[in-house]
């Protein structure tokens, strides 16, 4: 007698426990994840939120999240089925043939290529505006007369024939919070907001991106007024004219997004694009031509004022001993945010291991962490050698005039 094992949605509910009874087990969460990939795409973005949330690795979660779109968009157009014996008939010489079957109508293709799409890009209502960005005055001074000033006043925009709307492209070193700026646009203006990777619009097949950057713009346009950030712009928007096995897929992926910034497919009142970039010279220009991505805004370090705050927000909750984070700023010029994290987190590992070690608590100390900085490279210096040879021999239509200025201002060649 063979053994039957368990039916697959038996085996589902079993890891289900197992992950419940251990939360914090972030390979068994993945594990769990990939097996709700096929059969149930609701739940496996539910439990990679939860992935994400507990501090499960960003790499496995961009590649979770576009294997999610893969399945959403194989759920959404699933392949015709096989004609059933009815439908056969009899031909001219005796054989049967299989019947016709009409085609879908367009409208039908339409309706189940939104329905599949509604739930990829769940829009948000980011809690966070500017006020909330520590320090930053120069950024911030930038971002309200090039871009949200006249959003502020529609009335008095519109007077001067200006559609509620816009696009803003931030540039500059990894790692100092465009991210986190675009949530607090999208807070400033009380727009919904919708966050879009690389790793999510890469599809499997010929035209799978394409549809899914119309499917990011449709929900957006829906959930007017919308905020819609592009992050890693350059890997998305790059020249068209670049060489490589990719160029052609690049091609068409920026020309769509060029009909949908136009409003080719349908208006874009109410939605307001945002990008983000390390390598705006990499930017395709036709995307950058007046009435498309035509404001940028230079995001640099942060100040003195942010350093200190975001030291002191790393170390919230933490065994610290009254640590002096405006001496702590002070010693991090060029420091980015991810760096100070960086800082924070390595200096509260050394005191966890002396704490295990010594047997009693050590929390962490100012000096303690003025010791760690001279180990932390800041990591925007190699952006700032880089963008060097762009400013020296590189076309500049304005872009960069921000960054020139900076780097006067501090000395740098």
């Amino acid at each position: 007698m063979n053994d039957v094992g368990p039916p697959a949605d038996s085996f589902v509910e079993v890891i289900a426990r197992e992950v419940e009874a251990d939360p914090g087990n972030l390979a068994l969460r993945e594990d769990f994840i990939t097996l709700l990939l096929e059969q149930n795409p609701s739940r496996a973005a539910t439990e990679l939120k939860a992935f994400e949330s507990l501090g499960g690795d960003p790499a496995r979660v961009r590649l979770l999240r576009a294997r999610l779109m893969a399945a959403r968009m194989r759920a959404s157009n699933p392949p015709p089925p096989a004609a059933p014996p009815s439908t056969l008939q009899t031909g001219r010489s005796g054989q049967r043939e299989p019947k016709p079957v009409p085609a879908p109508a367009d409208d039908d293709r339409q309706a189940g290529s939104a329905a599949g799409s509604a739930s990829l890009w769940d829009a948000e209502r980011p809690a966070v505006t500017l006020a909330d960005v520590a320090g930053l005055a120069e950024v911030k001074r930038h971002l309200d007369t090039a871009f949200l000033a006249p959003l502020r006043n529609p009335e008095l925009a519109a007077a001067f024939g200006q559609k509620p709307g816009g696009s803003l492209l931030m540039y500059g070193p990894p790692g100092c919070g465009k991210t986190f700026i675009a949530r607090a646009i999208a807070g400033d203006l009380g727009a919904s907001f919708i966050h879009v990777t690389l790793a999510d619009l890469l599809g499997k097949w010929i035209g799978e991106s394409e549809k899914a950057i119309q499917s990011v713009f449709r929900n957006a346009r829906a959930a007017a007024p919308c905020v819609i950030f592009f992050d890693e712009f350059d890997a998305l928007g790059g020249r068209r004219t670049s060489g490589g096995g990719g160029s052609q897929t690049m091609r068409m992926l920026v020309t769509q997004l060029l009909e949908e910034l136009d409003g080719v497919a349908g208006a874009n009142e109410g939605v307001y694009f945002l990008a983000a970039t390390n390598r705006p010279w990499d930017v395709d220009g036709a995307l950058r031509r007046p009435g498309r991505i035509d404001k940028t805004v230079l995001v640099l370090p942060p100040d003195a004022v942010a350093r200190a705050a975001i030291v002191r927000g790393a170390l919230k909750g933490k065994p610290a001993d009254a640590v002096d984070v405006v001496a702590i700023a002070a010693a991090t010029e060029g420091f980015s945010g991810a760096d100070l994290s960086h800082l924070v987190t390595t200096v509260l590992q050394e005191a966890m291991v002396e704490s295990m070690s010594r047997g009693e608590l050590v929390p962490v100390t100012t000096d303690a962490m003025l010791a760690a900085v001279g180990g932390v490279t800041p990591s925007t210096a190699s952006w700032f050698d880089q963008v060097a040879p762009v400013l020296e021999y590189g076309v500049d239509d304005g872009t960069f005039d921000q960054l020139r200025a900076y780097r006067v201002r501090w000395g740098m060649r």
